[in-house]
């Protein structure tokens, strides 16, 4: 069912108490009506009440009312300029009062709209999605009601979210599967391989015991040159000439690898650059990236120059424990696949 943002006579904050049990209510932000009909009538068929907020430029005028549990905004663009600063200044308002009020936030973009929306919503803990398919849009806001669930169940812990990540992963692989078969083409996102068990792909000397995060060293080893780093990756992508990429699914590690690669090269890695470098679709990518950034091994660095933009780099820990790791290697680095 949905309903427009006039007709809706509940405008405060947070989310709603439906009370009798109803569905989960979603408002849904979007400049194009036919497109915010569509995600409407999608979230309708999986059990959720959807309410038309109308355009984006709705966001900069007024009081901004949550109407629900869940905000979907979409506010992708066209061309390579990024996002205009006073549509920017409204996600940044959005963000901010759903922070506020406890509600989730789901922002669907593209790849020339992503660092832009990644720099200004730092307050919320949005759900990102890079060119979704219907499905994928559905799914995440399945997602965070399942999410925000748990959460009052119990606070979740690492090996939580890392499982959640997985599962989700999972479910994705299977909706591309079906739009796939429903079109008969690729979705824009591309495939989605099942994410696999985290694999070691280097061996540590015998007797010694793995550099874990965090853990403590007397002296820091060096990090390798840059080189070195960026042989392995290209190893590592030399693998699709060879075998089906879906068999190969370690965002994680390679989002570590090019950062660690950047930190020797005193590059500064932005969100996009660094979800091409992870190897798997962008939404994936940046649920991987952002529980880096929770777990403190990512950090934010906003840039100086641009206040619209923030770059992505290794926390000091991280920066530590990757120095123990490749120090504790027995296969020479350069023979690293």
């Amino acid at each position: 069912m949905l309903v427009t943002a006039s007709e809706q006579a509940d405008f405060s904050y947070g989310c709603a108490d439906d009370g009798a049990g109803l569905p989960a209510r979603v408002a849904i932000f979007a400049e194009d009506e036919g497109l915010r009909r569509q995600i409407g009538a999608d979230l309708g068929g999986a059990g959720f009440r959807s309410i038309d907020g109308g355009s984006l430029r709705s966001l900069l005028e007024g009081p901004i009312a949550l109407l629900g549990d869940v905000v979907v905004v979409d506010c992708a663009i066209t061309g390579s300029r990024g996002i205009d600063a006073m549509m920017l200044a409204g996600l940044a308002r959005l963000d901010m009062r759903v922070a506020r009020s406890g509600a989730k936030l789901i922002v669907a973009t593209n790849l020339a709209g992503l660092d832009d929306v990644f720099a200004v919503l730092d307050q919320s803990n949005p759900q990102l999605l890079v060119s979704p398919s219907r499905a994928e849009r559905v799914i995440a806001v399945g997602r965070v009601m399942g999410e925000a669930g748990a959460a009052r169940l119990r606070e979740m812990g690492e090996e939580d979210r890392v499982a959640l990540l997985r599962l989700s992963q999972q479910v994705e692989a299977i909706a591309h599967s079906l739009d796939r078969i429903g079109h008969a083409a690729p979705t824009p996102g591309g495939s989605a391989g099942m994410l696999g068990e985290l694999k070691r792909d280097y061996h540590v000397a015998e007797g010694s015991q793995p550099v874990g995060f965090g853990a403590a060293r007397a002296v820091q080893p060096a990090l390798p040159d840059p080189q070195v780093v960026r042989q392995i990756i290209a190893n590592r992508q030399a693998r699709a000439r060879f075998f089906d990429p879906a068999l190969f699914g370690d965002p994680a590690w390679d989002m570590l690898l090019d950062l660690t690669a950047a930190h020797g090269e005193g590059a500064q890695v932005s969100v996009t650059s660094l979800c091409i470098a992870a190897g798997v679709p962008a939404t994936t990518a940046l649920r991987w990236l952002t529980q880096m950034v929770e777990s403190g091994i990512f950090v934010r660095v906003p840039d100086p120059a641009d206040r619209r933009r923030a770059f992505i780099a290794l926390s000091d820990r991280a920066i530590a424990a990757m120095s123990g790791y490749f120090a504790s290697l027995r296969t020479p680095m350069l023979q690293a696949a």
